[in-house]
Parts: structure tokens; sequence; C-alpha cells
């Protein structure tokens, strides 16, 4: 039985029962519990009905007990009471604690991080980071909150800048304002690079070889949605009570899986995102104890499911050898992946897995929303070796440079393991300097490396051994025909890819359009030709990749004026 049938059945339960028996409407009982422009309340339910009730409002977490807990704006409160299912009202995360922020802060003064700035103290703090490192740190803004607050990020690096060779690695927290403790403590963590490089080998090591961008706030409205002065009335979710963890574009369910536009927040750091070449990645929450991986959106595995396991392990274990008793034991001991904890769409995880060919996981710190600011030392205390360790898991996998085999040019090569990856795992090496980098468990792997317009190369029984680096020299050969690629669409999306047996061409217009699809192999041979017509909001056209011999296809759309181009990985079956 599906939602809709469900609410159908039981409109005439409309209604919420408070404690002295009064039935109330869906607006009153949201007025009488709201925190800014958002409830917060849970509930008992199956996993049958919870992977579409995640649809309707923000699933927070789901416990063995089935209480699932959960925040509405006041649209998707009134659509779950239409739904029909027993829930209990909670006091907001954001409104149980009133900490005392700190106006005015030195860097050099700070002796525990056991306090919260408020906004303009965060800003000032962040740029004394750049004015007490100016060789190894830049500070900057991506960007504006909805409100018109600072989108901050800290780039750490031995010369604060990019090196070729470098792999770029990213930490952000609370884009859910109301979980709060990632916010400082990785403001801790910027502090600790910096003033520890040149003492502590494994620090200099790191900022030495990396790129690392630490964001500590990525939803300030939410977190000061109180005032610049408070953090009581922190909110989940941003100054339009729109979710940012539900507004990223979803492998499975389009760019808009929520039906919100992007947030200004969202399209920063999607900006940010296109514009780099991140290798891995981690978003801060709070609300659980877990390390969670790949997928949210749907049920298969990712095809880095051993090496996410060995790398969620090394962070719970390490976590469980410096924290307290039953600190960190969620799920499988720390340890989940998404879907098999509870489904969403339009994750920021997701988003940077698949569109961006990134390795992101969601790192919930602590079963405490809003941390008391007493509790955070610990905390940073439980947590900071797994931060270090997880950094440097960008240090080690397959990296190496691609390059044309005549002029020694940089290549934008596209990475694939054979036999092993999928839903757009591949990996690309940088244009500007031929970089790429692969993280992976260890074994014995076959390589290829494609790029349009070169014939190309196949390495096979490539060793990987965990916690080292395997680098190779790829020289590719030039074939004198010249193909370009745009992978940028809004209104068209590919997969997946690498593909099995078919791959998907879907449509997110809101109008009828007619569409030249062409598929050619890398030398530029026509393989298909064809006219498509797209009627209807996600129309979708299944391409059969069996038709073709070629392990590498490229596709084509003409849509109006402009073309779009797909590189698309077959599983090889007749290659």
């Amino acid at each position: 039985m599906n939602k809709l049938t469900i609410a159908f059945l039981l409109l005439h339960l409309l209604f919420f029962t408070d404690v002295a028996g009064q039935e109330n409407s869906p607006n009153q009982i949201f007025n009488q519990y709201k925190n800014g422009g958002e409830v917060y309340f849970r509930f008992q339910q199956d996993n049958n009905l919870l992977t579409k009730l995640s649809d309707v409002v923000s699933i927070d977490g789901a416990t063995n007990s089935n209480w699932v807990y959960a925040y509405a704006n006041q649209k998707q409160f009134t659509r779950f009471v239409e739904i029909g299912i027993e829930f209990e009202m909670l006091q907001h995360p954001g409104t149980l604690i009133t900490p005392v922020l700190k106006n005015i802060v030195n860097i050099k003064d700070i002796e525990e991080w056991d306090f919260y700035p408020t906004y303009e103290a965060y800003i000032d703090l962040m740029y004394q980071f750049e004015s007490n490192y100016p060789g190894l740190c830049t500070v900057f803004s991506i960007g504006q909150s909805v409100e018109g607050r600072e989108l901050l990020f800290a780039r750490i690096s031995d010369n604060a800048s990019w090196d070729a060779g470098e792999a770029q690695f990213l930490y952000t927290s609370t884009m859910h304002g109301d979980e709060t403790a990632g916010y400082i403590l990785f403001l801790r963590l910027i502090d600790y690079l910096l003033s520890n490089y040149g003492t502590n080998t494994d620090v200099t090591n790191l900022v030495d070889n990396l790129d690392i961008w630490i964001n500590p706030l990525a939803n300030p409205d939410g977190i000061y949605a109180g005032g610049n002065n408070t953090i009581n009335g922190a909110t989940r979710n941003n100054a339009n009570f729109i979710d940012l963890n539900r507004n990223y574009p979803d492998p499975e369910d389009g760019q808009h899986p929520d039906g919100n536009d992007w947030q200004a927040e969202t399209i920063a750091f999607m900006e940010l995102a296109e514009e780099n070449r991140f290798v891995l990645s981690a978003n801060c929450h709070s609300g659980a104890e877990v390390f969670n991986y790949p997928w949210d959106t749907w049920a298969v595995l990712p095809a880095d499911n051993d090496w996410w396991y060995y790398v969620g392990r090394e962070w719970a274990d390490t976590v469980h050898e410096h924290g307290p008793a039953g600190y960190f034991t969620g799920l499988d001991n720390g340890v989940t992946n998404g879907f098999q904890w509870y489904s969403i769409s339009g994750g920021r995880q997701d988003y940077m897995n698949y569109f961006q060919h990134c390795r992101e996981f969601t790192h919930e710190i602590s079963n405490v929303k809003v941390m008391p600011e007493s509790m955070l030392p610990s905390f940073w205390e439980y947590n900071y070796r797994s931060f270090i360790n997880y950094i440097e898991q960008t240090l080690y996998g397959v990296r190496g440079t691609v390059t044309d085999s005549a002029t020694g040019q940089p290549l934008s090569a596209s990475v694939l393991i054979e036999g092993h990856d999928l839903d757009n795992s591949w990996v690309g090496s940088n244009p500007s300097d031929g970089w790429f980098f692969r993280p992976v468990y260890e074994g014995n792997y076959s390589l290829s490396f494609f790029v349009p317009g070169y014939a190309s190369k196949t390495l096979t029984d490539i060793s990987v051994l965990n916690q080292q680096a395997t680098t190779l020299d790829i020289k590719l050969r030039h074939t004198g025909i010249n193909i370009n690629e745009n992978l940028v669409s809004k209104n068209f999306s590919i997969g997946p890819n690498p593909a099995k047996d078919f791959v998907y061409l879907k449509y997110f217009g809101d109008l009828p359009a007619e569409c030249q699809l062409i598929i050619s192999n890398m030398s530029g041979r026509k393989l298909l030709e064809e006219s498509l017509s797209f009627s209807s909001i996600k129309h979708t056209h299944k391409i059969n990749c069996q038709a073709f011999s070629e392990l590498l296809i490229l596709i084509k759309l003409h849509w109006q004026h402009e073309s779009f181009t797909w590189k698309v990985v077959t599983d090889g079956k007749n290659y």
C-alpha cells in the first residue's frame, strides 16, 4: 500500500490529540512547537514505509527500537500528518541549551576550544588563521548564504595554494545548523594543522603533500537563526526552511529531488566542486555516532565497498581507543552503509561521489545535537586522530600522471578499473597537470586510460597495498582525431556510468524536447544516430550498451542550440 493510498484511507485522522485531549489542526500543532520555520518529532515505523517517508519529511535518524526522528517545515508537516501515522512532538534540539558566546577571540590566547564564537567572532577567527600563517593558509568565501552570511574556507598547503601533483582534500561541517560540534572541532583542526606544521611529522607531511580545504560552517543562517550573538534557536534548515542535505542533484531522483530550487548555499558548494577536483571529502553532522558511507539513495553497494568499510573501521576503531565505553558504537560498531541505515535523496554525499567522482562520507559525530561547550574538548580528544587518518588516505591508492606521448603535455583522462568500477566510481586526471588519484582497497587491478582522440591504454596486474601509494606514469598516443566533451547540463543526465547492460538518458525539463542522439566510439566513428522526443518531465530513454563492442562510447545529444557529450564506460562484455 503506497503512501497516497494510506493518506486517502486515513483522511479522517488529520488531527493530533494533545495531553488534554484537545484535537488540533496540523497548523496549530506546528505553530505550538516550531523553532523558526520547522518542528521536530518522532514516530514508530517499519522500513517498508520509511523510504517513502524520507520524501515527505527530513528523516534525522532511525533507532533499533523503530523510533524514527524527523524534522519538517510547515508544508512537509502538513503532508506527514495527512498520512495518518501516530507521532510525538519533541522539543527542538536548537532550543535545549543557551551557551554564552565569545565576541572577541584571539587564537594565540586559546587554551581550550570550549566555546562558541559569535558570527562576527567566527569571521575574525578565520581570517586570523590567514594572518598568523601567511605562508600556509588562505581564507576566502565561496559565496553568501540566503541571509548574506559568508561561506568561509581555510585552504592549507605548504604554499597556501595549488601545487602540481597535490591531491585536494575537503572537510565541511554543520550544513544542519543545529548540529554544532563539528563547527568548533573543525576550527580547532585548522589550528592544529597550522600550529603543528614543522614540529609534528604527520601534520607536516600532510601539509607539504596535499591541498587541504576546511569549511567549519556550511549553514551559518541555521546555527545563527536566533541572531549573530546566540546559537539558541539554531535550526536544521537554512533561512528558507530548506534542508540543505536534501537539496543536491541525486543519481536516482534527478536535479531537484526535494522539489525545491537549489539554495544559495547549495549552488556555492556545487560551483566549488565543479571548479576543483577533490579526491576525498567528509561531511560532519550530529544526531548519531557512526561513519556513514555511500550510497544513501539506492541499495546497490558502491564499487569501493571494501575500501569504504576498511577506512570506516580504521576511523571507528581509532575513536574506540581514545573515547569512552559506548561511544561511536552505532549500527555496525560505528560503521554503516547509508541505504542500509535509512535512505535519503538529494544528499551531498551521493552528489559528491556520483557527479564529482569524489569519495565523501557522512561523519555523525555525536548523539547530542547542540553540544554544550564544556563537552567540546572531550570530543576533540576522541576524534582528532581519525580526522588526521582520513586525510592521510588521500596519499594512498593508485596515483600518477597521464600525458601526451609526443609532447609531454598533461591530458584529461578517464581512469577506469576494469571489472570493478560502476556508478561513476571512475576518476579523471587533472587537465592542468595530468595527475590522477584513485583510492582503492588493496589487491591487483587492471587500469584503463581513455582520452578522446587518443589510443586507449590498459595496464594489467597493478598491485595496490593499503596505506601505500602505487604511482604510474601513463603516456598516450594521439590518433589525430579531436573530440570535445561537455558534461554540463541541467536538463539531462546519463547513468549509470560505468554501465552494465543499459544506460539511461533522463530529461528533467518542463517542456517537450526534440533531440538528436549520436553515439560514437573514441575514434569518432558513428555507431548510432536517432531522433528523440521527450514529452514529459523526467522522461527516460534507455540505450542498450550490449549493442556496442567498444569499452568506452561517446554519447552526444543535440538539443535546441546546445550539444552535450558524455563518455560512458560499458561493462566490456562484447569488447
